[in-house]
């Protein structure tokens, strides 16, 4: 299909690891509706900041929370009046069922038995779903407890992939990772309660270092948020921002 707005244009996204499969989905959708090209660029949302403040020619920053697009727009990297909160995700206790682990009964008492040696999460210090998996040990008085067991991912998908692999029988994962095709179909998991962390708004912003027009920028994150975009973040276990429920497009 040809571009709806002119000439073709090559839109570089950076996504926080944790979207990883939805944006995939979301830009194979979007590239047939209007011919534009989507490349995407992975990571946990803290290193993906330091690219961009780097210099990273990205075009869209699509965070796993709201600080780190926040604090480009404060530093002048992000356009403007292009803040948005996109999807709300959910955190979860998973495991391999090889593992013998039951996470469903024993829910977080799960980490404190002598059948899990390793915990995996994402590193704290750069991906807000790690955040919230130590705000929830804290939450819960079980830090000092599963603190040693803990080894950190780079990003959510590395996490899961040390439990994927046998190399920790537990991890702190976003449900959207869970539901995806990598995950082993043979998992099981727990629904961290949302009171236990902060809540995991995931925002957007269109940045000023990018080589994209703007308006192209814009429409994938229109179409990210509209009625076929919606569906896929449904899917993929996210919820939607409160007052951006309806059937817009």
């Amino acid at each position: 299909m040809n571009p709806i707005d002119g000439e073709a244009a090559d839109l570089l996204v950076a996504a926080s690891a944790n979207t990883s499969y939805l944006v995939k989905e979301v830009s194979d959708a979007f590239e047939q509706r209007t011919g534009h090209r989507v490349r995407i660029s992975t990571g946990a949302s803290g290193s993906i900041y330091s690219q961009i403040i780097n210099g990273a020619p990205f075009d869209l920053f699509l965070s796993a929370d709201t600080e780190y697009p926040r604090k480009l727009e404060q530093q002048g990297f992000a356009k403007p009046g292009t803040f948005t909160v996109y999807a709300v995700g959910r955190l979860v206790l998973w495991t391999r069922a090889a593992s013998g682990v039951d996470v469903r009964r024993l829910q977080m008492k799960s980490l404190t038995g002598a059948n899990v040696r390793k915990v995996a999460l994402a590193n704290p210090r750069h991906a807000p779903y790690g955040q919230a998996a130590t705000e929830a040990l804290r939450h819960f008085g079980m830090e000092p407890a599963v603190k040693p067991k803990l080894v950190l991912g780079e990003n959510t998908s590395q996490a899961l992939h040390f439990v994927s692999v046998g190399a920790a029988q537990v991890g702190f994962l976003p449900l959207s990772l869970v539901l995806a095709a990598s995950a082993p179909k043979d998992g099981r998991y727990w629904l961290i309660p949302e009171e236990a962390h902060s809540r995991l708004e995931q925002a957007a912003v269109i940045l000023k270092g990018g080589r994209a027009r703007p308006a192209v920028a814009a429409q994938f994150l229109g179409f990210m948020k509209g009625s076929e975009g919606k569906k896929l973040l449904e899917r993929y276990g996210y919820s939607l921002p409160e007052g951006d429920r309806g059937n817009e497009p």
